[in-house]
């Protein structure tokens, strides 16, 4: 939906309103009128319902609002008298539409004192749940969301099985996009599969203001923009268009920001003609070919000596393949005596999956190619626009159609095209085992979700017991200068200490009550 279609619903909204609790207002000794002014009719509901005016605020934080509007519609209904069961389910499921039947046929008697205390246990854990689930959800949606790594595309920096807290305001918290979805799940309901949203309608983008910017090598989580899935743990079966916000979620490192240009010469990466300089806690890794003097290398001592936890294959008696290795691994496979030589697996054959799906490139010779940065303008021709092609069409909805070498944008020729938003790159740094910008291309600034910043736990999935905990990574920082450190035991002393505090003063409140 587009702004003035948003204004428009909101002010058929504002008029539902009004034709339906103006009655309602002036039993409360209010004016009919002040039921129909946007914003302020919600400010004076909340006195006659007696609640805080900060929940004018919730009326309209997308998702939050969900919550909200039906605990609204029952608290009006007992603020006159309406406090049975019957009443609150009529007031929840006809969507508030009860209180028109209350305002043109009810003498309407407005209870001013009412008490706000729950009438029974029931309702009282009800409450209490519905506080936590808006609290929760807020902390969600605006400042931290936890995430699990699923794969090894940041293998060294980040492992499988690491659990995370992204921030949301680093990058700049971003509204939901989808406002009619179920609450701290993302595409799809645990237990029933199926979708956990309705498409329709769709907020504008808007984010807050941000704390810093996208840096290079900074590591990202974002929607992935080529998610076509139904459900984002299978596979699909057909094209699904999902809304942004509920693309499945990935990890990468941003290696390119708006306005660079960069390559991949060997399996290096270059921005702007440099190698990009990689921070300490990065360890990116290659494929390689060992080659021995078959007198039985056990190649499995690596997992153990240096951590490789992807596949070592044996492709002859004295040829073993090293999926993932750093730099260091590979040195120090050097050094063992029957090893006749370590070779960086580099293809130099073209691949057609690779980005953008006509080129003679690979995953490790690749470009140079521009990445968008907001108010930049491109030229247009049949060699551009396949870097550009969906950029224009799909994440600018902008009208595209090609015919030979016209070019037309909205119905008008177009010889160039200027960005609306800015695009990084993001790769793995797993360089021969990560589904990443080199495949799907350019990451749209709406796209971007948030920072990792904090490991609070870490399981291996190829562990048992207690084993299967990495005491080690246990709350540390994902970024940062030097080695991860882990904080683990700073928290468990803070535990203890507040669980120390707060028994003594429960103890010396008891002891004052006696």
């Amino acid at each position: 939906m587009t702004l003035i279609q948003w204004f428009v619903f909101f002010l058929i909204v504002q008029v539902i309103h009004f034709l339906g609790t103006w009655k309602l207002y002036e039993a409360a000794g209010r004016k009919k009128w002040e039921a129909a002014i946007p914003v302020y009719n919600a400010v004076v509901l909340m006195k006659i319902i007696n609640r805080s005016p900060w929940w004018t605020i919730l009326l309209f934080v997308p998702v939050i609002n969900l919550i909200m509007f039906p605990v609204v519609w029952v608290e009006t209904l007992r603020s006159f008298g309406k406090n049975s069961t019957l009443d609150t389910v009529l007031g929840i499921v006809t969507f508030g539409f009860y209180i028109y039947y209350l305002n043109y046929t009810q003498k309407l008697v407005y209870i001013e004192n009412r008490s706000l205390q729950a009438p029974n246990k029931t309702a009282d854990t009800i409450g209490s749940l519905l506080y936590a689930i808006v609290v929760a959800t807020l902390v969600h949606t605006y400042v931290m969301q936890p995430y699990t790594i699923p794969t090894s595309s940041l293998e060294k920096s980040l492992l499988v099985g690491d659990f995370l807290f992204v921030s949301k305001f680093h990058y700049g918290a971003r509204t939901p996009m989808t406002p009619i979805a179920a609450p701290m799940v993302h595409d799809t309901l645990p237990l029933l599969n199926v979708k956990s949203y309705l498409k329709f309608p769709q907020l504008p983008y808007f984010r807050f203001f941000a704390m810093q910017e996208v840096n290079r090598t900074d590591i990202v989580v974002f929607n992935w923009p080529a998610d076509t899935l139904y459900n984002m743990y299978k596979t699909a079966d057909k094209r699904y268009d999902k809304p942004i916000d509920k693309k499945t979620n990935y990890v990468k490192r941003c290696v390119g920001i708006p306005g660079d240009s960069l390559s991949i010469k060997d399996g290096i990466v270059y921005v702007n003609g440099k190698i990009l300089p990689m921070p300490e806690r990065s360890k990116p890794q290659y494929s390689y070919t060992v080659i021995t003097d078959g007198t039985g290398f056990d190649p499995t001592y690596l997992s153990k000596d240096l951590n490789i936890t992807d596949g070592v294959y044996q492709s002859s008696q004295n040829t073993f393949y090293f999926r993932a290795l750093t730099e260091e691994s590979s040195n120090r496979l050097r050094q063992n005596p029957i090893v006749k030589s370590v070779i960086r697996n580099v293809s130099h054959q073209p691949e057609a999956a690779i980005f953008p799906y006509n080129t003679k490139w690979n995953l490790d010779n690749f470009g140079p190619v521009y990445i968008p940065k907001k108010g930049a303008t491109v030229t247009l021709n049949a060699q551009t626009l396949p870097f550009y092609k969906k950029i224009i069409g799909e994440y600018e909805k902008n009208e595209l159609k090609v015919n030979g070498n016209e070019i037309r944008i909205n119905g008008e020729i177009a010889t160039t095209y200027t960005f609306k938003q800015n695009y990084y790159w993001m790769m793995g740094d797993n360089r021969h085992n990560s589904l990443d910008a080199r495949y799907f291309g350019y990451t749209p600034e709406d796209h971007i979700v948030g920072k990792p910043v904090f490991i609070w736990m870490s399981l291996d999935p190829n562990a048992k017991g207690l084993n299967k905990i990495r005491w080690d990574r246990m709350f540390t920082t994902v970024s940062g200068d030097g080695q991860p450190q882990s904080y683990f035991k700073f928290f468990l002393f803070a535990l203890i200490g507040y669980f120390g505090i707060s028994y003594f003063v429960r103890k010396r409140k008891e002891k004052k009550n006696q």
